[in-house]
């Protein structure tokens, strides 16, 4: 009993793993802890207009800009949590809250800051904490919509055959919500959420660098330090940007992304071609401990309790309606319209007041601009990135090494190419209108490598193998075989590139080096500038005319793609 390999036999006494792990852990608190007394000081104590390019302050605005990127996180598993599920288990609710994210995921970035800026600040007045809340909340919108969207992907295919197994071991949907769909749906999860820690970095200026109207604060971080070092033209201040996002990146990717991609295997339920990958060292580490794996394992413990409580009725429970079904669809219906209605009506008598049509013909005409963009830009990311996708996904090995790639190169903010594309625009006195759209891409090709990385990964081996032994090759191959099988991950991730586009195109078509502004015409570049300007009333206006146009296309396009797909290229 002495070496701990007997059944029951439990080794408490630390070890040398377990003393590393415990400095982490308190060097973590107190990181956590310096981070959060920063933000209760007041504003003009913390120089919140004084940003440092010494490059010895970055490790201190990197700690400050991953916390908050980890706050969102927390803020985005919530919301998915709650509002993802309430709209997959409630059809009535879905009715709404699908088309409200929709809209939620199409309102730029900069149309929040503009409105949540002034009431975070209104919560603490003259304190840092308001607008750090509205920093983070900023990129919470830049990250909650996608994880939204994979939960509530993932909750509504969930596999007949699993549904029915928990029918007849009689789970009650407390049970069959932790114990089934959470399982199915953490693989999705977690692929996403590495998404949307990259999404979350690309708009991390606009985040730090908060500039609405007479407002004008700059949060100590890389963002920060990225729009300083922009408007000095110092190019060396943005290398050293570079390379401290390379190390958080590498950082959290390591410690956080790949234990959580490790763990996340063991819920896979398709059938693609697999390859044993070893452990992330973390997870090594982790299980050379003592009293950390035993913590983790009591951990575990509890969390399985809580997931077998039996709230909830039974499946053979009889149901009894008090009211009957198709009345409370009529009285459903009836609500929807009367709110469509109100909402309409003020609508109209507002825009009658504060607007003209010609107004509205004009941002409308800005709009079906950056639509062209957004198009063209959806259409090049996917002539890139389709074959080169199959090509990484159809290998492990290759897709395992490309991750840690993709992830640092989704993550940088477009300002960090500014210099050389105004510079180059300026030097060869090129037209802005075009050659400021390529900036876009970096806001919607990752989103359509990612997803085509796993829809090759998950292509069943068998299928492979069957169309080798046929010889099936060339055009036939890429017709027959491997297209009709990642049509559903396509236009999942064309749909999110779209979306993402139209957000990047608020950081695309104005794009600054030092005193050099250069601009596109679209919509993204109007809401740009009323937003610095501080006039509401014209962010407003396009934020409603981008919602239309997102909603648009995403109900002409997308949805109806989508739906075929599910229909005729699905290997159910």
């Amino acid at each position: 009993m002495t070496d701990g390999s007997l059944p029951g036999s439990l080794r408490v006494r630390p070890n040398v793993a377990d003393l590393l792990g415990l400095l982490a852990i308190m060097a973590g608190a107190v990181i956590v802890a310096t981070a959060g007394r920063h933000m209760l000081v007041p504003i003009p104590a913390s120089e919140a207009g004084t940003i440092h390019l010494n490059p010895a302050w970055l490790p201190a605005y990197a700690v400050r800009t991953t916390l908050r990127m980890f706050a969102a996180l927390a803020a985005s598993l919530v919301f998915t949590f709650t509002y993802a599920v309430w709209a997959a288990k409630s059809r009535r609710a879905g009715q709404v809250l699908i088309p409200l994210l929709d809209i939620l995921q199409s309102v730029p970035i900069l149309g929040f800051l503009t409105f949540t800026v002034v009431f975070f600040l209104g919560l603490f007045p003259g304190r840092m904490m308001g607008a750090e809340l509205a920093a983070i909340f900023t990129i919470f919108t830049s990250q909650a919509w996608n994880m939204a969207f994979a939960m509530y992907q993932a909750l509504r295919t969930v596999p007949p055959d699993l549904e029915e197994a928990a029918l007849c071991f009689g789970l009650t949907p407390w049970q069959r919500f932790w114990r089934l769909e959470v399982p199915f749906a953490i693989p999705s999860l977690v692929w996403n959420t590495m998404i949307s820690m990259s999404g979350g970095w690309f708009m991390v200026v606009y985040s730090e660098t908060i500039t609405v109207g007479n407002t004008d604060i700059a949060l100590p971080g890389i963002g920060s330090y990225v729009g300083v070092a922009i408007e000095q033209r110092n190019i060396w201040a943005i290398f050293y940007a570079i390379a401290a996002m390379l190390a958080v990146i590498l950082a959290y990717d390591q410690l956080l992304f790949r234990p959580l991609v490790a763990w996340s295997a063991r819920f896979q339920t398709d059938e693609g071609t697999t390859l044993a990958a070893p452990d992330p060292w973390v997870l090594t580490l982790l299980r050379r401990t003592h009293l950390l794996r035993q913590a983790c394992l009591k951990l575990g413990d509890m969390m399985t309790r809580i997931g077998w409580l039996p709230l909830g009725p039974r499946p053979s429970a009889p149901r009894r309606l008090l009211v009957p079904s198709r009345l409370l669809d009529g009285a459903w219906i009836a609500a929807l319209s009367v709110c469509a209605i109100t909402i309409g009506w003020k609508t109209w008598a507002y825009a009658s007041t504060h607007y003209t049509m010609g107004q509205v013909l004009h941002v409308t005409m800005l709009g079906g601009i950056t639509l062209v963009r957004v198009m063209v830009t959806v259409i090049v990311a996917s002539l890139i990135w389709v074959p080169l996708g199959i090509w990484l996904g159809l290998s492990p090995r290759r897709a395992r090494r490309a991750q840690m790639a993709a992830q640092f190169m989704a993550a940088f903010p477009a300002n960090l190419f500014f210099p050389l594309v105004v510079v180059g625009i300026v030097r060869w006195h090129l037209n802005s209108n075009i050659w400021l759209t390529p900036l876009m891409l970096l806001g919607t090709q990752w989103y359509i490598l990612f997803n085509i990385v796993a829809g090759a990964s998950s292509y069943p081996g068998d299928l492979l193998e069957a169309a080798d032994n046929f010889h099936v090759r060339g055009w036939l191959w890429w017709r027959r075989v491997m297209l009709p099988g990642i049509t559903p991950y396509f236009i999942t991730g064309a749909l999110t590139a779209s979306g993402g586009a139209w957000n990047a195109a608020i950081a695309t078509e104005v794009a600054s080096w030092g005193d050099t502004t250069l601009s596109a015409n679209g919509l993204g570049a109007y809401i740009a500038h009323a937003t610095v300007a501080g006039a509401t009333g014209q962010v407003g206006l396009g934020m409603v005319v981008m919602a239309a146009f997102v909603l648009l296309l995403n109900r002409a396009l997308w949805r109806p793609l989508s739906n075929y797909a599910a229909r005729h290229y699905t290997f159910d």
